[in-house]
């Protein structure tokens, strides 16, 4: 479990990024800190490692503030993704993935036989292995990326905006990627974007964020769609201008396009990993 305990960050030049931030992210939920370019919430995300620390208030694992964690081992173990992949071009595939359990003391042999291993979870050939990062496309550095974070088997992965950089199809696929491996690891992860409908596709628990990170609206996907608690968030998440939306029909909450074709209707009950699920329109 995370636990944001009223943290604010104001940095030197006297902007305050984050104003009292209080907030509980349960284990083996997938949590979408989603708000516009300068609302805080990459300065949040990093406040879980420590690569930002808080002005005031403590951040919390599993009851524990970080505060007092050596930062190098705390990052050791916390998964972290970013747009860029942030891969070493001067190391392989493999190497790259390997990367921190050889820090934390793996041996070589132990580290790369779970770096192939983590390849195929991520929908990567195993030919890939060797390549260096140039001869890889966007969408297969971000998958190395992803490879790379879990390799240590984290309970956290912490993801800043990670396919934003890809092309709309790249980024739809790593997105069922991400779910899946999800569905099959249950990590904790918090997830940061400012793209509506990444956010109400991933998260089991979404935070529309204002400037500071002032909360807006927190709830699940189909409540924040259904119910938008104000205009600002009505605004945010851009209503009619969404490519889907939820309409309830025949009392039920269903999906559909920017057209007002049918695409399906949501489950009545969330899936064992807590999304909301979408029944295809048949």
């Amino acid at each position: 479990m995370i636990r944001f305990d009223h943290v604010s960050k104001r940095f030197d030049d006297g902007t305050v990024a984050v104003d009292d931030f209080d907030l509980e992210v349960e284990s083996h939920r997938l949590v979408v800190l989603l708000g516009s370019s300068g609302c805080g919430k990459t300065t949040l995300l990093r406040m879980v490692n420590r690569m930002v620390e808080p002005s005031e208030g403590r951040l919390l694992i599993d009851g524990v503030d970080v505060a007092t964690v050596d930062p190098v081992k705390l990052r050791r173990r916390i998964g972290y993704v970013m747009q860029s992949g942030g891969l070493l071009p001067h190391r392989t595939v493999i190497d790259n993935i390997a990367t921190v359990p050889r820090l934390s003391g793996t041996s070589r042999a132990a580290t790369r036989t779970r770096a192939m291993d983590l390849l195929e979870r991520v929908g990567l050939d195993s030919s890939l292995a060797r390549r260096y990062p140039t001869q890889l496309s966007g969408g297969q550095r971000q998958r190395v990326g992803v490879a790379r974070a879990l390799a240590a088997n984290p309970d956290i992965l912490l993801m800043d905006e990670p396919f934003g950089a890809v092309d709309p199809v790249v980024r739809a696929d790593l997105q069922q990627g991400l779910l899946q491996i999800q569905a099959d690891l249950a990590k904790t992860i918090v997830f940061v974007t400012h793209d509506v409908d990444e956010a109400f596709l991933l998260g089991d628990d979404v935070l529309v964020l204002r400037r500071g990170a002032h909360v807006a609206q927190r709830g699940r996907p189909d409540d924040i769609l259904l119910h938008p608690v104000d205009d600002f968030v009505s605004s945010f998440i851009g209503g009619d201008r969404r490519s889907l939306h939820v309409e309830r029909h025949d009392d039920h909450p269903t999906v559909v396009d920017a057209g007002g074709r049918l695409v399906g209707r949501l489950a009545d009950q969330p899936t064992a990993a807590s999304h909301p699920i979408v029944r295809e329109n048949s």
